[in-house]
């Protein structure tokens, strides 16, 4: 039975991206603990890099991962531009470009898309701890812009959807491996 790190992006006293009050640090908490019930209803087990309002460096979420001998990581974000609704959609992170984990992030995106979130496709970026120090596939879903009102109004009129959506392409990339 696979093994898949839920972790909620930011924590504590580091809010994240930050717009009207919102804080990314919530959003993703909430996201992460919806998508992992319907994972482990699937036959797949979830370790949570946190379930509380805690902050760890992504070193230490990096080396859970590596400590659970996860088989994948999934770490949840929400996007942010420099001006407010000046960007709009999903895209996510990946060491390298090719590989199971650009499988896992094209699977996750393409749910997404289907859910309502323009897709901004899978990039490279080999400078982050959580993508470049784990042991497993890792990627970093950025979802959404929480700056952008159509985002957010999207992220809370359909939030079962996508972390149905989320969950989806995971499992879809888990029962494939």
């Amino acid at each position: 039975m696979a093994l898949v790190v839920l972790d909620a992006g930011h924590g504590g006293s580091n809010p994240g991206a930050t717009y009207n009050g919102r804080q990314e640090k919530d959003d993703t908490l909430a996201l992460a603990l919806a998508i992992g019930p319907i994972l482990e209803a699937n036959g797949v087990n979830v370790y949570y890099t946190r379930d509380t309002d805690l902050y760890e460096s992504p070193h230490q979420k990096a080396m859970e991962g590596n400590a659970v001998n996860a088989d994948y990581f999934v770490s949840i974000h929400r996007n942010s531009s420099p001006y407010p609704n000046q960007y709009t959609g999903v895209e996510t992170l990946v060491y390298n470009r090719y590989g199971e984990a650009a499988r896992l992030a094209e699977n996750i995106n393409a749910r997404l898309e289907d859910v309502g979130f323009v897709n901004q496709g899978v990039n490279e970026r080999t400078n982050l701890v959580v993508l470049n120090r784990t042991e497993m596939p890792a990627v970093l879903l950025e979802v959404g812009f929480i700056n952008t009102d159509a985002d957010n109004q999207l992220f809370d009129e359909r939030f079962r959807d996508i972390a149905q959506a989320i969950a989806d392409g995971i499992l879809e990339t888990v029962q494939s491996a």
